[in-house]
């Protein structure tokens, strides 16, 4: 499943035409950080390559002042079956991936408990802060803010709440690892 491009499909469809640095700022105000592995600066070679694929077409070239030359994009009506395609896709994949500290801690039987103990209680700090960071977007309101945004934010603090869940469960159970002998 490819987020940038429906992220940039779904933002010309909804919003019409606009370039990259449009996109981008598009991005960035919507907290696409949130919902997604958006990240701003893949979306000027997504847009090439959508354009080499007929998905979106350059529609006119802007040059206001002194800034550089902007190509605005529209999309097709190849784009159109592509975004119902990518976002079928998304509504029906159910992708949960392996999360590479699982892999980290089922190889540290010899790991000195007290150094794991430190990397566990860092991880939980630093999800904490992340989840805080998260959260404080539903204390600052943005326009257009909408229920499905106030959603996608919960659902974002929903997940990091497991994870430290899950971490202090192991902090809890620590001892019983296994020994490296």
């Amino acid at each position: 499943m490819n987020e940038t491009r429906l992220f940039v499909l779904a933002a010309l469809a909804k919003s019409g035409p606009m370039h990259g640095h449009q996109l981008r700022r598009d991005a960035r105000l919507d907290r696409a950080e949130l919902w997604s592995r958006v990240k701003p600066g893949s979306l000027y070679g997504a847009l090439h390559r959508m354009a080499d694929e007929n998905l979106i077409r350059p529609l006119r070239t802007e040059q206001p002042g002194a800034l550089p030359a902007r190509t605005v994009y529209e999309i097709t009506d190849e784009g159109l079956r592509e975004l119902r395609a990518l976002r079928d896709e998304a509504l029906t994949e159910v992708d949960i991936r392996p999360d590479p500290v699982d892999l980290a801690l089922a190889v540290s039987a010899d790991l000195d408990r007290k150094l794991l103990r430190g990397y566990l209680e860092d991880r939980i700090a630093a999800l904490r802060a992340h989840g805080s960071r998260i959260a404080h977007h539903l204390e600052r309101r943005w326009p257009e803010q909408s229920v499905v945004d106030d959603l996608v934010v919960d659902h974002a603090v929903m997940r990091i709440q497991a994870e430290i869940d899950w971490h202090e469960k192991i902090l809890a159970n620590i001892d019983e690892l296994g020994d490296a002998s």
